[in-house]
């Protein structure tokens, strides 16, 4: 399909990554609880990203305090699409529809769904390490276009991840006839 989407399925790690960092998650277990699984994932990754996007303003009064009026366009784009990505996933129809009851879902297309809901959280920590580059780049007030840009494009691979989530999803409910 695409790179990212390579790359997300081949950087799966096992189900207990995912349960670990959910309290109470375990949904992948259950078949009837997996659409209560889905909300809880998209809850907790939509928690998260409102945490980075707190900090992104905290970093724009740095940037702004150092005298970087000039860069305000650019991290606002990046917010925006932080923004975009948030929304998109808290206002999701959850995934895990009702083929699930009446199809019974084999572990290839599991797994499958599993690597992009991984990949969902994987995304946080890597808004984190461009938040971090970001904030020491502000308060050094140098390499602000730089991290500015890595910026963006973790937020913009992070909403291609999510777009190609929802394909898979979609191409599984039609591959099982629902």
């Amino acid at each position: 399909m695409s790179e990212l989407y390579d790359q997300i399925v081949s950087q799966r790690g096992k189900l207990g990554n995912l349960t670990a960092r959910i309290p109470g998650f375990r949904g992948y277990l259950d078949n009837k609880a997996r659409r209560t699984a889905d909300r809880m994932l998209r809850d907790y990754v939509a928690g998260l990203i409102e945490k980075r996007i707190a900090r992104l303003t905290e970093i724009e009064n740095i940037i702004l305090d150092n005298g970087g009026l000039a860069h305000m366009s650019e991290t606002r784009s990046a917010k925006t699409r932080l923004q975009t990505y948030h929304d998109r996933v808290k206002a999701a129809a959850p995934g895990y529809s009702g083929f699930f009851e009446a199809v019974k879902i084999g572990p290839d297309e599991m797994e499958k769904l599993y690597s992009f809901d991984e990949a969902q959280i994987r995304f946080a920590d890597q808004f984190d390490e461009a938040l971090d580059t970001l904030q020491q780049a502000a308060q050094q007030n140098e390499g602000l276009k730089e991290a500015i840009a890595a910026l963006n494009q973790v937020s913009q691979d992070a909403n291609e991840a999510f777009s190609l989530r929802e394909s898979v999803l979609t191409d599984l409910d039609k591959s099982l006839g629902s």
